[in-house]
């Protein structure tokens, strides 16, 4: 969806929730089918390798050929790591049950973590000339303006789940994982 589309809202509470949970139904099905029918444990991760191809050649195409925006802007989230993860637990278990407890949770904890490298130098705060201390994600945001762009996105961070402490990105990889 949006939350994987757009690299200023790749924030810390609704990316790491929703783009695991919604992204896990099809490696499943896949899993599900190269298990039973060829007894292979890649499933997970040839779904994955595919989605990721899939998705880089339309940010390439449409974003960046036809729309002009930078490609690092659109990039997608990695999920090769987890992808991997829940095929090792399928192979070691050989259980569907606890392939989807361990490698359910392991497949949500792993995401974020896995896009840390990359996602890191867009968090780095920078002083704009005219004044306000921001992230280069949130810069991006403002300098290619684009529509429909919900206003909630610039204080997305405010919130109940501040109530857990400083780092709700834990808390918000258990709760996808649960």
């Amino acid at each position: 969806g949006d939350w994987d589309f757009w690299l200023d809202w790749k924030d810390r509470r609704w990316w790491v929730t929703l783009t695991p949970i919604l992204l896990i139904t099809f490696p499943a099905a896949t899993q599900y089918f190269m298990w039973e029918k060829m007894r292979l444990p890649i499933g997970a991760t040839f779904c994955v390798m595919t989605l990721h191809f899939g998705q880089w050649m339309n940010r390439i195409f449409n974003f960046y050929m036809w729309a002009w925006f930078p490609v690092n802007f659109t990039t997608p989230g990695l999920m090769i790591p987890s992808a991997i993860f829940l095929d090792v637990t399928l192979m070691m278990t050989g259980s569907y049950m606890f392939t989807a407890l361990f490698g359910g949770m392991g497949w949500s904890l792993l995401f974020y973590p896995a896009n840390w490298t990359w996602l890191a130098p867009f968090h780095l705060a920078y002083k704009h000339p005219s004044g306000p201390l921001m992230s280069l994600a949130d810069l991006m945001g403002m300098e290619y303006v684009r529509s429909a762009t919900p206003e909630y996105i610039r204080i997305v961070e405010r919130g109940t789940l501040r109530t857990f402490g400083r780092d709700v990105t834990p808390v918000s990889s258990f709760f996808a994982g649960f």
